[in-house]
């Protein structure tokens, strides 16, 4: 049986090294650093971890990811690589499958995709087919919920999922389940998706979430 959360690890790990402490990322605010650190206490220091999705624990979080942050880089990715120690829920089986698949998939691209000359990576069918079955869950979660109109999120082989307020206009997004998965967590302007929809209702939805650019007057078509 595929490992896609154990191969992105690896790929997450051979980016953070490849790009070094001070890289930028695509999580606003954080280095590869902070990045790192993150990936550290989410699955070694539970007490801490729960900040990450409780306000009310967001200072203890930050507090020890700080002090993560300033060991030395090589150290964390040491950690990262690794993986989860015997206490922690990931290392339940199952877990880090279930749970880390898509969460390393983004992480990795968030440290590819925020250099100035990032060129894809191609995704295995495998896991490709892995982010397309995760797809529902996580976009009626994160863009669904923030949309202000309706999503069609549409594979090239056509098979498509709807989610979004009901009887609001429909943008329709169209591309590999890697770039929905993308857009779906708020990395749309750097993906390579097709969007169709009214003016207004484009508009509307780039307000919230990002979408890639808009074609200059050279690429529109005529």
């Amino acid at each position: 049986m595929s490992n896609h959360a154990l191969a992105e690890r690896h790929r997450l790990a051979q980016l953070l090294t490849a790009a070094g402490p001070d890289a930028p990322t695509l999580c606003a605010g954080w280095t590869t650093r902070d990045l790192a650190a993150h990936l550290v206490i989410r699955e070694r220091r539970p007490d801490a971890a729960a900040g990450i999705r409780v306000g009310a624990l967001a200072g203890w979080t930050q507090r020890v990811q700080d002090e993560y942050a300033a060991r030395p880089y090589e150290e964390l990715v040491r950690l990262f690589r690794a993986g989860p120690p015997v206490y922690s829920p990931f290392a339940l089986p199952g877990a880090d499958e279930a749970a880390n698949t898509v969460e390393y998939f983004v992480h990795a691209e968030d440290v590819l995709r925020a250099a100035e000359d990032w060129t894809a990576q191609p995704v295995p069918s495998g896991r490709s087919e892995a982010l397309w079955r995760r797809l529902p869950l996580i976009a009626r979660l994160e863009a669904g919920r923030r949309s202000p109109v309706r999503l069609a999120l549409v594979h090239p082989d056509g098979r498509s999922l709807t989610v979004g307020p009901a009887g609001s206009p429909t943008v329709r997004l169209t591309g590999e389940p890697a770039e929905l998965v993308l857009f779906t967590y708020g990395r749309g302007a750097r993906t390579a998706l097709a969007v169709d929809g009214t003016p207004d209702a484009v508009e509307a939805l780039r307000h919230v979430l990002p979408l890639p650019p808009k074609p200059s007057p050279e690429q529109s078509p005529e």
